[in-house]
């Protein structure tokens, strides 16, 4: 799974220059890629063999075997397309009941998930059930089936078209439980965020005293928050950070029109500083505040000064990003009364809160592919679950391997169960303990022309590509 967000041609960049300064006179020239969320260095002169086979493959309408050498994303990729984009399905039907639910605010992306869940059930041979409006809808019995045509149109839909709503059911297991018996729910895939994550964990603990709760289940991160533990991406991120991006650009525009002029920015991502990180990254602002990065009144004096000093050169605009809860006493009111009180005679300040905008609009392109590729391989997941489940004629899934995160980590997509991650969770503030993107933020910083130094202990080895992907001694 290669993806490409607003932020990786940076990151990308940085990667370049470190094979530069790394190589030596013996080192083969190298292509710099992305494989999942991990940089990687490809040997050129094999690149451009592979990119040849492929020609040569397709001019002699050896098709399959040009989209083998494209590699196992692209042939997967063109897979789930086939799979997905016509009915065809099975002569036997499973007797399996999967329903599909969405939990906590909602985001684009959800309905790519969604319907891509649905399809690939009805392919399995499993009978779809949509529960609407999240675990209220499972504890009220608003659950119906879903067909292939019923989910048509959904991929590049915005929001959430089953409903989606925050409760999580702790308070309403009674109801749930009966309602999985009731309707003979077997699986269950929950999309959504933070509480999708909770909630997950609380259907599992009910299992001692609940048996309908014994069944397998999977979490798909969807958030544009990107604070779900066990993944390093999430569902509607990409597009919430695009609409971020693109907000900032006009606003420098507006700033780099009326000269001397500093916006600051609020974003969303409740503690996690994901969005204000990275879309501090693409729009190149001059600084983003963070929760997980704890700021003081030398840090706002800094920035500050910087901002006074730039105002001298040919750029003279400024942007400031800030999380929404990256601080209960430097709000984002105290930061424009600093700035503007600080910039007097200098330059002038603005802000401008985001605020909904960023939930809406209709998913990327990145986002449809990423929750198609989650809802599909949560339920070739589920199904091979099921069969390990099934004992004396009848499912039963009290394992911890049985409720699991299907998450990003580095290459590729894998499910971790619930329970495991529990230790890597700050559930006061609602983010993992460890976060990735942490790293490449003095990224921004460097590029703002901060006097700083980036961690470079961390570097992608070069791989091959035409033969197993076997590290090339440097």
């Amino acid at each position: 799974c290669v993806c490409v967000c607003l932020f990786q041609g940076s990151r990308m960049g940085v990667e370049a220059v470190m094979a530069l300064l790394e190589a030596t006179p013996d080192t083969p020239a190298c292509v710099v890629s992305l494989s999942g969320n991990q940089a990687v260095r490809l040997p050129l002169m094999e690149c451009v063999q592979l990119t040849k086979d492929v020609t040569a493959a397709m001019s002699q309408g050896k098709f399959e075997e040009a989209i083998k050498l494209r590699g196992k994303s692209f042939e997967n990729n063109w897979n789930s397309y086939k799979l997905l984009a016509h009915i065809n399905p099975p002569d036997v039907k499973s007797n399996i009941n999967m329903a599909v639910m969405n939990i906590g605010a909602p985001c684009a992306g959800m309905n790519a998930a969604v319907r891509a869940t649905v399809r690939m059930g009805i392919i399995q041979g499993h009978n779809m059930l949509a529960v609407h409006d999240g675990f209220e809808g499972l504890a009220h019995g608003q659950i119906e089936p879903i067909t292939w045509n019923s989910v048509s149109g959904w991929i590049g839909k915005g929001g959430s078209m089953l409903g989606t709503k925050r409760t999580l059911p702790g308070k309403l297991l009674d109801e749930i439980s009966q309602n999985l018996a009731r309707f003979n729910i077997h699986a269950l895939v929950i999309i959504g965020g933070f509480e999708a994550y909770v909630g997950g964990l609380e259907l599992v603990q009910a299992r001692e005293k609940y048996e309908e709760m014994c069944i397998p289940m999977v979490i798909i991160p969807a958030t544009v928050s990107n604070n779900v533990p066990g993944s390093e991406f999430s569902i509607g991120t990409d597009t919430a950070l695009n609409t971020i991006t693109s907000t900032c650009d006009r606003i420098k525009q507006s700033a780099a029109g009326t000269k001397r002029r500093v916006f600051i920015v609020e974003t969303m991502g409740g503690y996690c500083g994901y969005l204000a990180t990275m879309a501090g990254l693409a729009a190149g602002a001059d600084a983003a505040y963070i929760f997980e990065e704890k700021i003081t009144i030398r840090d706002l004096e800094v920035n500050v000064r910087h901002l006074v000093e730039k105002m001298k050169t040919t750029v003279k605009r400024g942007l400031i990003l800030r999380n929404e809860n990256c601080s209960s006493n430097y709000t984002t009111d105290f930061i424009f009364n600093l700035y503007s009180e600080e910039g007097k005679g200098v330059f002038d300040c603005r802000k401008n809160v985001l605020g909904h905008m960023q939930q809406g609009g209709t998913p990327t392109p990145f986002d449809r592919n990423f929750g198609t590729k989650m809802g599909a391989k949560s339920i070739l997941w589920l199904t091979e679950k099921l069969k390990d489940c099934y004992r004396h004629g009848r499912i039963f899934a009290n394992t911890p391997d049985s409720a699991c995160v299907l998450g990003m980590r580095k290459r590729s997509l894998t499910f971790q169960p619930l329970a495991d991650l529990k230790e890597d969770t700050d559930f006061e503030h609602r983010i993992p303990k460890t976060q990735w993107w942490l790293k490449i933020r003095p990224i921004m910083k460097i590029l703002a022309k901060y006097d700083i130094k980036l961690d470079t202990s961390e570097h992608a080895d070069m791989e091959h590509v035409i033969s197993k992907r076997i590290p090339l001694r440097k």
